[in-house]
């Protein structure tokens, strides 16, 4: 069994032209039978032990899913951003994961930029990402996109905030009448919060942010750890208006929360969810296999059917997301640069400005 899913993993990444133990063959020519023994060879040596994968979602389901996929083992470690990433850095010298799979595009492209990430993957499926996710491939092959949620859409009691009195855009939380009414998540510790916070710092600059969120904050603007604890404050009355993410609301309507959500014009801040590889795997071939598991449509579709985290846009064609879910609402995703290169800096302030 654990030959037929080798040979079959082979054929479906296309690796006859780049595994260790192969050697190319003429146009005219198939592989021989000693290099496909070869490749079938090496990734099964690399398979002996689970791929190794650190993740903040999807846990309950992915090691299933690629086992029946793939054939192959998968060992998860879950945590959420901040943990993740600390983790990652704890462990520079000697990393023990294979692949990382995070909604935090900024956190990936600043490991790249520290030489930590596998550049040049090359997966069959990248030809199913639809051209705005192809867009946010680099150019390097890094890491790819496997989906994008709201990271804040704006949700209101509708028990205290008549429609007409409710916010209708981000920049109308900043109205005075909000005073001690909103509430959202940390950038520091929740992944989808530093991409919330980005959008803004992107959108308006570095200085611009920090007049909004300045703003807020001398408005009351209440910071929470996590997107949980925001729902907790906004079920318990302590907040009536948050920037929340998206599943998270969802769930607070599926509860029978008196909430109504708001996506805003012009787009909700997205926090996209990529994949990447460690430059240090000992398995390469199986985190690739991996990766291209991640871009099957029907994986997506399943992670996307699994529940209360399944709330997000796919990143390829072929899948349909929830119903309960606006499918044309719009998405505004700050750039993977500037979000990345003024990371600590935006997270520095934040800190410093809440803990007054």
């Amino acid at each position: 069994m654990k030959k037929y899913f080798a040979l079959a993993l082979a054929a479906l990444l296309g690796l006859a032209g780049c595994s260790n133990g192969t050697s190319e063959v003429s146009d005219s020519a198939t592989t021989t039978t000693s290099e496909t023994t070869a490749q079938t060879s090496s990734i099964e040596q690399q398979a002996s032990e689970p791929l190794t994968v650190y993740l903040n979602d999807f846990d309950a389901i992915i090691p299933d899913l690629f086992k029946e996929k793939t054939g192959y083992d998968v060992e998860v470690v879950v945590g959420n951003g901040a943990e993740t990433m600390s983790r990652i850095s704890a462990e520079a010298s000697n990393p023990q994961w294979d692949v990382v799979w995070l909604d935090s595009m900024y956190d990936i492209q600043n490991l790249n930029s520290e030489g930590m990430i596998m550049t040049d993957v090359e997966v069959d499926n990248a030809a199913n990402l639809t051209d705005e996710f192809a867009s946010l491939v680099p150019s390097d092959k890094s890491f790819y996109p496997t989906g994008a949620h709201a990271a804040g859409v704006i949700v209101y009691r509708n028990d205290v905030w008549s429609e007409e009195d409710a916010p209708k855009s981000y920049d109308d939380l900043t109205d005075p009448k909000y005073a001690d009414a909103i509430g959202m998540a940390d950038p520091g510790v929740a992944a989808p919060a530093y991409p919330l916070a980005a959008y803004f710092f992107d959108e308006k600059g570095m200085d611009g942010g920090m007049d909004y969120f300045t703003t807020l904050f001398e408005n009351g603007l209440k910071v929470y750890p996590k997107n949980p604890q925001v729902v907790e404050a906004m079920a318990s009355g302590e907040i009536s208006i948050a920037m929340l993410q998206e599943s998270n609301a969802y769930s607070m309507l599926a509860e029978g929360e008196p909430i109504t959500i708001i996506w805003p014009e012009g787009g909700a801040a997205a926090s996209t969810r990529v994949a990447a590889i460690c430059s240090q795997t000992d398995q390469p071939d199986v985190a690739k296999a991996f990766v291209n598991f991640l871009l099957d449509p029907e994986v997506q579709q399943a992670l996307i059917n699994t529940g209360d985290e399944g709330f997000f846009t796919p990143s390829v064609d072929g899948v349909t997301t929830k119903e309960q879910r606006d499918a044309s609402a719009p998405l505004a995703i700050a750039d993977v640069v500037f979000g990345a290169e003024n990371e600590a800096d935006i997270k520095a302030w934040f800190a410093d400005y809440s803990a007054q």
